[in-house]
């Protein structure tokens, strides 16, 4: 049987021990990671701005 622990506390780490997270992002239909692009491409995701769409809710009844 599975048990998720939900109650253990995040362990601390030191600079050293702490890994850098690389970040990928869809690039003309293909992942890329961030750290591969040039100067501008940098810029440019940089400045993208991120959206949440709001949920579709039905139209009230009019009968």
């Amino acid at each position: 049987m599975n048990t998720l622990r939900t109650s253990a506390p995040h362990p601390i780490l030191s600079e050293q021990e702490r890994q850098r997270c690389e970040i990928w992002t869809r690039v003309m239909g293909y992942h890329r990671p961030v750290s591969s692009f040039n100067i501008g491409k940098k810029g440019e995701f940089a400045e993208r701005q991120y959206f949440q769409e709001p949920s579709a809710q039905a139209p009230e009844s009019t009968c």
